[in-house]
């Protein structure tokens, strides 16, 4: 199976959420999966990069062009894919994916998650979404998608098309035993 992974970019968060991830890595690969990501060394797309690498397994790294200079890309990855656009090396990521999984992250991962989301909704795809939730890090975005529908501005089944977890094996458990409901359009 190939499992996507949002995460952050940065390095200035809590070793925890670092750590945690890293032991995502090393079980997807452990698990003969492979990691599709978007090419980071740093944060925690670094940390789960660094753990597949460890047990020598699979990853392919997704980046625009402008992102390979030094200390951006991990050098490690099996497969390297240079895009052009930001938009590009989302929809390369989407694709090759067989699941995603969204670690904590900033503006970046959430617009990536909003959209597989999104395309979820639509029926696009049927694949797992799963919101890797460490230390209640999304608890307020929860929140607020829990209000959303509550207040109308899209349906309670919205919040069904996702899972949340906070333990990596747990949610690897979860992806393993997926079934897809691909074509179903979720009424917005």
């Amino acid at each position: 199976m190939n499992v996507c992974v949002y995460g952050a970019s940065s390095n200035d968060i809590d070793r925890s959420y670092i750590e945690e991830t890293e032991y995502l890595g090393r079980e997807i690969a452990k698990r003969g999966h492979t990691l599709v990501y978007g090419a980071g060394a740093n944060g925690l797309m670094g940390a789960v990069a660094r753990g597949v690498y460890e047990k020598n397994g699979t990853i392919i790294g997704v980046t625009p062009s402008f992102f390979n200079v030094d200390g951006i890309l991990f050098e490690n990855v099996s497969e390297l894919i240079t895009t052009e656009t930001m938009r590009e090396r989302k929809q390369i990521m989407e694709d090759k994916a067989d699941a995603f999984i969204i670690t904590p992250g900033g503006i970046g991962t959430l617009e990536e998650f909003f959209e597989i989301l999104t395309l979820k909704q639509l029926g696009r795809h049927g694949k797992a979404i799963v919101i890797f939730n460490q230390n209640g890090f999304y608890d307020h975005l929860l929140s607020m998608l829990k209000e959303t529908s509550d207040k109308g501005f899209m349906t309670p089944a919205t919040n069904e098309i996702y899972t949340v977890m906070d333990n990596s094996d747990e949610i690897l458990d979860y992806l393993e035993s997926y079934k897809t409901d691909i074509g179903r359009v979720f009424k917005f």
